[in-house]
């Protein structure tokens, strides 16, 4: 009890791999830290896990993190003189059909985009590597030689020496029992051997992380489930240096162990666990082992190694696991308690994450800002349908059984639906809507034309898919005529008060000081000038702000906005995106069909571009903006949601002789590709700054206002881009682009594509992607060289330029 220190900066709960990883990495950087675990180090989920160490994803960032994660267990036991069981002896990915060998080659593209090697191999080429398995149906086979496995106990005891060993001080049989908070501030851990004040708190609390949370109004959205792998006793003539196996399209994976082998997978009929709670003094624990359920994995894994059938089973361990409803882990500082830092839901991939993620949060921690974007994984892109753990179960559940079924473009999930639902949900569908979901909201994606009998409902595949010509209708009509899309789902927030300008202009990059009325495309950066937020500003009166952002960014920019207000300014924020449905008019003939349903100027003169005002229509008071995200003349319409019905029926009626059409969001995005308009998440984010992203223009460096970011700003106009945005097109109208393709200059790689989808007008794939160049990018740069993209493994020769596509004097768009 008097070893327990009375104050430390940072106190972590939890001594699992996350836990002690970021301990490490905290006093590597000289923060005073505290570790404390309840029971033994490892004992929760850490120790049964199977430690296999896979390191590609989708994400370039998440990538580099558990390329990181390699690195350090290279290097970890040397450091700390403690064995970690790390062995890289590569990792093979099987493909066994057409559409998982293209998925494959899709991979193995994303990892040269990202700088890792990745082979491909014949069946029998990869038979040589894992000589025990039979390869009568396999098509084809990755192989990434830097993966490997690790036993997951060795390596936490190695990094929790490592983190003694520079200052951290780590206590084990010590429950956290409170967290002492005074005004929204972090005071105290308190513990069952007594208080220790601190400034921060770092939750690695594995599948305990929600409840502890939930305690001081964070959530944390994960739910435990139940996950089994056998491990076998000895089979002869077993290779010691047999590489892990994933075999996805037989839902398992292996790897050597001591002569034998361990077999785990993903069912599609999971079981969670501790539905009513996690039982007290669970740690060291396993479940019962389920043999029945576990039969079909055996059964699937019998084919692809017939050894297994006459290997005796040393045990079959079931052990819970905490999962996510995406399969992307939970990392970052909560958004409802500042200096309240989360590392929990690595989804059975802890062991490969646990170094990066460990470097990451540590960097969080000291810095104020992770390493690098690493939006996919922030605690920030949840939101309110992740509150109710009954859908956050429902939606996981899919999630896992997800795990190793193929990866279709555009999938979208099923479970938990419908939830959040625009008041036009039920018109919409029986019109022939096509709905996707966003953070629980029920978004039209597309049309079925109904009358054709098409049915709406996706069929998914790596070409064109069944949505394809009807999209091309929608995108049609946006270009020619006029379209009505439901964008209730846009996050709302309202500024108020009378220091809202001061903040705002602060906060944004853009100036926001403009009349009422005035409308501002902006960005909000951070310190190193990356951007934070892409969102529209109204000015609706002297002392308040209509701020109008991207549906999944809602808890994400409502943060950044609330936590950057200047300390001592007068202002609130509110989030009133439940109050306003939103309809966007957008198309050459959409003032046509607004002046017969307002008696407003909605003339170009009356009404210009990038302004908004008041206008009745059919005895609703809507906030029109007149700006667009598809590149045509257009309004965002902002009422009531009580009037959307009324709204939406006049303006179908009085646009029928003008050919208005309903469109979703695939227009969307067709049409906005085609105009250059960027996204965030993908095209833009926090690592990229408005000046590689060719959005300098939205930047108030012209004035003296002082504003976040600016710094950096300046100092990247003197110094130039080490990369920029660009647009790629190519010739042959079949090639499907998805992002992650990788760009290639003078046969030389340069980036890759951060989007990529067609543009129905200009009949081309088109793709985004940032041209790196340490010695710096330029126009001059860019437009010198020769491109192709590697799309599967093939190259194809493709045209670059800067300007927008289509459009590019903003003539239609100010028609």
């Amino acid at each position: 009890m008097s070893d327990l220190p009375k104050s430390s900066k940072t106190v972590i709960i939890g001594g699992g791999i996350i836990g002690c990883s970021t301990a490490y990495h905290l006093a590597k950087l000289g923060i005073e830290t505290v570790l404390l675990e309840r029971k033994k180090l490892t004992s929760g989920t850490t120790f049964h896990a199977a430690g296999l160490v896979g390191q590609l994803r989708s994400n370039a960032n998440i990538t580099q993190l558990l390329g990181y994660s390699v690195e350090l267990y290279n290097s970890l036991e040397a450091e700390t003189g403690l064995g970690t069981g790390w062995k890289m002896n590569g990792g093979l990915r099987l493909a066994c059909n057409p559409e998982r060998w293209i998925e494959v080659k899709r991979q193995a593209t994303t990892a040269h985009s990202f700088g890792l090697e990745m082979e491909l191999l014949t069946a029998r080429e990869a038979q040589d590597l894992w000589p025990l398995m039979n390869v009568d149906d396999v098509i084809g086979a990755a192989f990434m030689p830097t993966d490997g496995q690790a036993n997951p106990s060795d390596i936490t005891q190695a990094l929790a020496k490592g983190a003694r060993m520079n200052g951290a001080q780590i206590f084990e049989d010590t429950k956290v029992t409170d967290i002492e908070i005074e005004g929204g501030v972090i005071r105290a851990v308190i513990t069952d051997q007594g208080r220790i004040e601190c400034e921060r708190v770092v939750l690695c609390a594995g599948q305990w992380s929600r409840d502890f949370a939930a305690r001081f109004g964070v959530n944390v959205p994960l739910i435990s489930m139940e996950h089994q792998y056998m491990v076998t006793e000895a089979i002869e003539n077993m290779p010691k240096n047999l590489p892990t196996l994933r075999d996805p399209d037989r839902l398992t994976y292996y790897k050597e162990e001591v002569g034998g082998l361990v077999m785990g997978g993903y069912e599609a009929n999971p079981i969670p666990w501790a539905v009513n709670g996690i039982p007290k003094d669970f740690h060291y624990t396993l479940l019962d082992s389920n043999y029945d359920h576990f039969e079909p994995l055996m059964e699937l894994a019998l084919g692809r190694v017939p050894a297994l059938e006459h290997a005796g089973i040393k045990t079959l361990t079931n052990g819970p696991e905490s999962f996510t409803p995406d399969g992307n882990f939970i990392i970052g500082e909560a958004p409802e308690l500042r200096n309240f830092f989360v590392g929990a839901g690595f989804n059975a991939f802890g062991i490969a994450s646990g170094g990066g993620a460990g470097m990451a949060l540590a960097e969080w921690v000291k810095n104020g800002e992770p390493p690098f974007d690493l939006w996919s994984a922030d605690i920030r892109r949840f939101g309110r349908p992740h509150f109710d753990t009954d859908w956050l179960r429902a939606r996981t559940i899919e999630a896992y059984g997800k795990h190793y079924t193929m990866g279709w473009p555009y999938e979208e999930n099923q479970s938990g639906r419908p939830c959040r639902k625009s008041p036009l949900y039920d018109s919409l569908l029986a019109q022939g809507a096509c709905f996707g979901e966003k953070l629980g909201w029920e978004r039209p994606n597309w049309f079925a034309d109904l009358a054709a009998g098409q049915v709406a409902q996706d069929v998914y595949s790596f070409g064109h898919q069944n949505w394809f010509n009807a999209v091309a209708r929608e995108h049609r009509a946006i270009r020619t005529s006029a379209v009505l899309i439901d964008q209730t789902s846009f996050a709302k927030f309202a500024l108020k008060g009378p220091d809202a300008l001061a903040a705002l202009n602060w906060i944004a990059a853009n100036d926001v000081d403009k009349p009422v009325g005035a409308l501002t495309y902006t960005q909000m950066l951070n310190d190193k000038g990356g951007i934070e937020c892409d969102l529209t500003v109204a000015r609706v009166a002297e002392d308040e702000f209509y701020i109008v952002t991207g549906t999944g960014f809602a808890t994400h920019d409502f943060n950044w906005i609330a936590r950057n207000i200047p300390a001592g300014l007068n202002c609130q924020l509110f989030d009133i995106t439940s109050a306003n449905a939103v309809l966007s008019l957008m198309g050459p003939n959409a003032r046509r069909i607004l002046e017969t349903v307002t008696g407003a100027d909605v003339s170009n003169v009356g009404f210009p571009f990038g302004t908004t005002k008041t206008i009745g229509i059919a005895g609703c008071p809507v906030q029109a903006l007149r700006i667009t995200y598809v590149g045509e003349l257009g309004w965002e319409l902002h009422l009531p949601v009580e009037y959307a019905s009324a709204v939406y029926t006049t303006l179908m009626q009085a646009g029928a002789a003008h050919g208005l059409q309903n469109a979703g969001y695939r227009s969307i995005e067709s049409c906005r590709l085609e105009k250059g308009y960027r996204a965030w998440g993908s095209d833009i984010g926090p690592d990229h700054t408005p000046l590689e992203a060719g959005l300098g223009w939205a930047v108030k460096m012209n004035t003296k206002t002082p504003f976040k970011g600016r710094a950096a700003i300046t100092k990247q106009q003197k110094d130039g881009v080490k990369k920029r945005l660009a647009c790629f097109t190519l010739e042959d109208a079949n090639v499907v682009l998805l992002g992650r393709e990788t760009i290639f200059r003078n046969g030389k790689p340069v980036g890759w594509l951060t989007s990529g989808g067609f543009g129905h007008s200009i009949g081309k794939p088109i793709g985004y992607g940032y041209i790196r160049n340490s010695d710096g990018v330029d126009a001059g740069y860019v437009n010198s060289g020769q491109y192709e993209l590697e799309i599967a493994t093939e190259r194809f020769k493709c045209k670059v330029q800067l300007a927008p596509l289509y459009d590019p004097k903003m003539e239609r768009v100010k028609a």
